[in-house]
Order: structure tokens, then sequence, then C-alpha cells
């Protein structure tokens, strides 16, 4: 079974650099990147607007825990958002 992880970067740059290496650790198949996204949010209580790249990493069901694991361990962000 197929199962899917969604996930913003910093930008396409570093969302090709980690599900690249994903991809080579063989914990995801294939990840489709959205570059040119802006996000509206709210951090440490203050208002920001940044650009992001997200990403669709596809794995399969049993890789999920493992994937998810990993992604944050060498995502760049403190707290990454990993739906």
């Amino acid at each position: 079974m197929t199962a899917l992880v969604w996930c913003p970067f910093p930008d396409e740059a570093t969302a090709r650099a980690v599900t690249g290496q994903m991809i080579d650790e063989r914990l995801i198949a294939c990840a489709n990147l959205f570059d040119n996204m802006t996000a509206l949010f709210v951090w440490q209580g203050e208002r920001g607007e940044a650009a992001e790249c997200g990403a669709l990493l596809k794995t399969d069901a049993a890789r999920m825990a493992a994937a998810v694991a990993r992604l944050e361990q060498i995502h760049p962000y403190d707290t990454p958002a990993i739906l």
C-alpha cells in the first residue's frame, strides 16, 4: 500500500537535497516538488510570510514510520510540519 507524506521546505534546493537523500536511503520511492508556494504563518508570536517549496513524498506504508522519523532528523526547520 502506498503512503503519502506532505512537508514544506524553505526552498527547492533544500527539498531536492533532503528528498534525494531519502530516495538514496530507500525510505521513499518518489517526491513531487511544488516550488513557489507562499506560507502565511504565526511563529513565536509574530506574523510572517515566506516563500517555501512543498514536497509530496511517496513511500510504502511499511516504511512510513521510518521515513517520517528520518525526515524529522534531516529537515532544516526546528519544528517541520510533517503530515
